[in-house]
């Protein structure tokens, strides 16, 4: 009895010093170290909902969900598909990469999930959808005019506003249908013009919130050329929604020399102080934009991103994004974030629906792709005759994880047709492929680096370079190939390099390292794996998938 009770006691000493030591975890900046830009995020309860920009990519419209603004997971997205034209479909070269879905904005109001986005480009409308439960479904209930970078506000006295603009913000009060209501408040109550520190700085990505009456209004402010000027995050504050707003900046710092932390949302608690956090995101190269989360500290009315150095002298901010800094908050254990959740590993077992893992880019061909046709599979088929994977219908995509990350994929080749192209891809812009080329009876695996030359958001050509190329011969009639892609977005790096195995034993590198590019002007966004497969002479060629590996390095 004495040593059982010596026993639990010992167990009870463990568990106290587990949860203290748990309590003192810490985390690292970036939470989400992949492209996951213009986050906007509201609480319910206990937990913190969070939606970004994948813009051409679809399903699109992504919810993350977390219970401590660290460790995310994707639990659903706002629509499958937008059906505003050809471009959507990659019809007649037209594309709409670097538009779609853009800068969404979350809210939680009246026991239901709100979100509006606006769709860039022509016809350049915007779309309001509601959903009971953050995991959906969700229903579009309206498509009011386009709004950029906008922020949905509700105000206590059940009027609804948008908060938008770049350059400047306007507050524009909404009817019942989210239209600008006739009458109603339309004021610009932001000029970065007229503010001689902000001057010629591009203000955009408003996110609104009121604390303790006040109206709150954050928004990135960048300026070029001008040496030891960083993005940074500035936040606007007024008693009335319509103003006067006064300034402050809240965030700037270089972090690990980016460039800048700026655009994003703080949110909290209305009813204290205590326990508000800031999602900004910061541009990283190759991997995209990436979030970073850090404490808010309110200082003199002021959601200062950062604590207290000695939790007295308001003046002494800890430099906010110090690696290793932060206490993860409800006892969450990991040290360093994961992807698991937003990136993973696919048996395409599910015969039923696909993996909120991947995302197809532009509209998908439904009746060309299968989870069934092959249980344990996925089905590529060839739709339509293209020149080059920019253009091709059905790619899945993912996004890579830094610091780096490997990406595996085992396809079976036996059913392609002469001029068929599949392989694995670190899709962007600028594209390094590695693909296999069906001519006639024979396959040949290709390097490739593609580099897309883009008229407006059409496709005008794509410039290819054939770094790597050599004939496979299989063994036996099931051609199984195994193409690894593994990404290094290390400082100074966003290189990808390239390897192939027949037996998934005996692996060879392919040719050389392809540098991985971010492009505003083309994609605008981080590089992506992507798994694909299309016709360059006739259709009715199938690839068979049979799994996709992740590995975070």
């Amino acid at each position: 009895m004495k040593r059982n009770m010596l026993k639990l006691l010992a167990l009870s000493v463990i568990a106290v010093f587990s949860t203290a030591v748990s309590a003192q975890e810490t985390y690292r900046n970036p939470v989400i170290f992949a492209d996951a830009p213009d986050m906007s995020v509201c609480k319910v309860a206990d937990t913190y909902y969070m939606i970004s920009t994948t813009m051409h990519l679809m399903p699109g419209g992504p919810i993350m969900k977390s219970k401590d603004m660290v460790n995310w997971e994707t639990i659903s997205y706002v629509f499958d598909r937008i059906d505003d034209g050809d471009r959507y479909n990659l019809i007649d070269n037209q594309t709409v990469y670097g538009q779609g879905q853009w800068a969404s904005s979350l809210r939680y109001h009246m026991g239901k999930f709100w979100v509006w986005f606006t769709a860039n480009g022509a016809p350049g409308k915007g779309f309001v959808f509601c959903a009971d439960k953050a995991e959906g479904p969700w229903k579009l209930v309206a498509r009011p005019p386009h709004m950029h970078d906008a922020s949905l506000f509700f105000d206590e006295d059940g009027k609804k506003y948008l908060f938008t603009g770049s350059g400047s913000c306007t507050v524009v009060e909404l009817d019942d249908n989210f239209m600008p209501k006739k009458g109603g408040l339309n004021k610009r109550i932001i000029d970065g013009k007229s503010d001689p520190e902000e001057n010629g700085a591009l203000l955009e990505g408003s996110s609104v919130i009121k604390h303790n009456g006040m109206y709150y209004v954050c928004m990135i402010s960048m300026k070029w050329g001008v040496p030891g000027r960083v993005r940074r995050e500035v936040c606007y504050r007024a008693e009335r929604i319509d103003g006067p707003y006064e300034k402050h900046i809240i965030l700037e710092t270089p972090f690990e020399s980016y460039g800048g932390v700026g655009q994003g949302c703080i949110v909290g608690d209305d009813q204290s102080d205590k326990g508000w956090w800031a999602l900004i995101f910061q541009d990283r190269g190759g991997v995209g934009r990436v979030p970073c989360a850090m404490p808010v500290t309110w200082v003199d009315g002021w959601p200062m991103c950062g604590e207290l150095n000695n939790g007295v002298d308001k003046n002494d901010i800890k430099e906010c994004l110090n690696p290793k800094n932060y206490h993860i908050p409800n006892d969450v254990t990991k040290r360093h974030p994961s992807l698991q959740g937003i990136i993973g590993s696919d048996e395409f077992a599910n015969a039923e629906t696909l993996s909120l893992y991947w995302q197809w880019n532009h509209n998908p061909v439904n009746d060309a792709w299968s989870l069934s046709e092959r249980p344990g599979f996925m089905r590529l088929k060839t739709s339509r005759v293209v020149k080059t994977l920019q253009l091709a219908p059905n790619t899945l995509t993912q996004r890579m994880g830094g610091p780096e990350c490997t990406g595996t994929v085992c396809i079976d080749l036996t059913n392609m047709k002469d001029g068929d192209c599949c392989g694995l891809a670190a899709l962007n812009g600028d594209s390094g492929i590695l693909r296999i080329v069906k001519k006639g009876s024979k396959f040949l695996l290709q390097l490739v680096e593609e580099k897309a030359v883009f008229k407006g958001r059409t496709i005008e050509r794509c410039d290819e370079e054939i770094i790597m190329q050599k004939p496979l011969a299989f063994k036996n009639k099931q051609k199984m190939v195994y193409l690894r892609l593994h990404g290094d977005f290390n400082p100074g790096r966003d290189m990808a390099q390239f390897s192939y195995s027949l037996d998934n034993s005996k692996w060879e590198t392919v040719g050389r390292e392809i540098k991985m590019t971010f492009d505003y002007t083309r994609h605008f966004m981080g590089s992506k794996f992507a798994v694909f497969n299309y016709a360059t002479k006739k259709t009715g060629g199938y690839v068979d998938v049979d799994w996709f590996h992740y590995e975070e390095n």
